[in-house]
């Protein structure tokens, strides 16, 4: 056999494998754990980290101010350094559609070591733990809560014993290359982190989706969250690694009506959102680097190539394998998809979307390389992730 039929059979080889042997990451019906509403609702504080957010915070606050709690609750806004009015905005937001108590509030510039999220993290905690909560909701700034999220939220910690129950917010899908690029995002993510190993007590999959967690108090204080992951790029993927490593029992499953309002109308926006932290994902490892690109010329690339280069050149073999692994990767996508609700054509784009998530993972080193490091909201950071070695 040729190189290209072997790479081929290869190719076909692993889509088979991630088929039946990657935790079936590409199901889509893994929503909240059955739930039943507890005799007694426990208190929450909901700390939203926020910078330059004004143009989000009409569409998101109102839902978290509005949310239909039995027990006690109430809301931190840490203005992280905003320059748009962010903090005032919330204030009025507040005044004009009442709801839950609202306190903004600023922890000034982070010191070193600290990302700036994570220290207006830290300072949203340390504001909530005055008032003694059972649990603390994280949620970003441009995340949309239907009336009942916190409600259903807390009910199926209880009922489940989880320290820490997440929800992947549905992201925003309405430009060319937001249904192009985001529910790929996701569908990778699961790929990497499927949710069922997530749950299962013992294993070594950890993950949470950053937008939407709730964490109970005392497991922050066990995992000393924020602080052990102060470094963290990735920080909702470090924060659950940290809840899990010190006993905690976790949950992140896809949401239903918790909705990300942030729109990527550009390639380039979704590119900076993506090559932001890609090469933190590899903890900045040339050697990890290098089998992620070869990993996704082979899974992704290879399939059409060998399909196309059978065809042409009468190989039926090669044309065979190629056909079939890019059969399996495009039925695997489909859910996705539907969640998304996308048209199914789009399926057979996923090698396109791949290599383009290729090129945003060498950008990512690329630019780590330069000394430029990792952006957020006009902050860089160019040291490495190194949360989980400070734990």
């Amino acid at each position: 056999m040729s190189a290209v039929a072997w790479t081929a059979v290869g190719s076909l080889a692993a889509w088979l494998w991630l088929l039946l042997g990657q935790g079936f990451f590409w199901r889509t019906d893994l929503r909240l754990p059955p739930l039943r509403e507890p005799d007694d609702w426990p208190s929450v504080c909901v700390v939203v980290p926020a910078r330059d957010e004004a143009a989000v915070l009409p569409e998101s606050l109102p839902s978290l101010l509005a949310q239909d709690y039995p027990g006690r609750a109430e809301v931190f806004l840490v203005d992280d350094g905003s320059s748009d009015g962010t903090g005032e905005l919330a204030r009025e937001l507040a005044r004009t559609h009442g709801g839950l108590p609202l306190t903004v509030d600023s922890p000034g510039e982070p010191p070193a070591g600290w990302t700036g999220k994570l220290w207006a993290v830290r300072h949203g905690i340390g504001l909530a733990r005055a008032r003694g909560p059972e649990y603390l909701l994280l949620t970003d700034a441009d995340i949309a809560h239907a009336p009942d999220s916190l409600r259903t939220l807390v009910a199926a910690a209880r009922t489940g014993g989880f320290d820490l129950v997440s929800q992947m917010a549905r992201l925003r899908v309405e430009s060319v290359w937001e249904r192009l690029v985001v529910p790929a995002f996701v569908y990778f993510f699961a790929q990497l982190y499927p949710f069922r190993w997530i749950a299962v007590k013992g294993s070594r999959t950890a993950a949470a989706a950053g937008g939407c967690v709730l964490l109970r108090a005392d497991a922050a204080e066990r995992a000393r969250i924020p602080d052990a992951i102060r470094h963290a790029v990735i920080d909702d993927v470090a924060l659950a690694r940290a809840v899990k490593g010190s006993g905690g029992h976790i949950w992140l499953g896809l949401a239903e009506r918790v909705d990300s309002v942030r729109p990527y109308p550009r390639l380039h926006d979704l590119w900076r959102m993506v090559s932001r932290s890609a090469y933190a994902q590899l903890r900045h490892n040339p050697l990890l680097l290098l089998g992620t690109v070869l990993g996704l010329a082979v899974v992704y690339l290879v399939p059409p190539v060998a399909l196309f280069t059978g065809l042409f050149s009468g190989h039926t073999g090669i044309a065979a394998a190629g056909g079939l692994a890019w059969l399996v990767m495009t039925a695997t996508y489909l859910p996705m998809l539907r969640y998304y609700r996308q048209p199914v054509w789009l399926a057979a784009s996923l090698p396109v979307t791949a290599f383009l998530y290729l090129l945003m993972t060498v950008d990512s080193a690329v630019q780590h390389y330069r000394g430029r490091g990792a952006a957020w909201k006009g902050r860089t950071y160019a040291r490495p992730d190194t949360a989980l070695d400070e734990r």
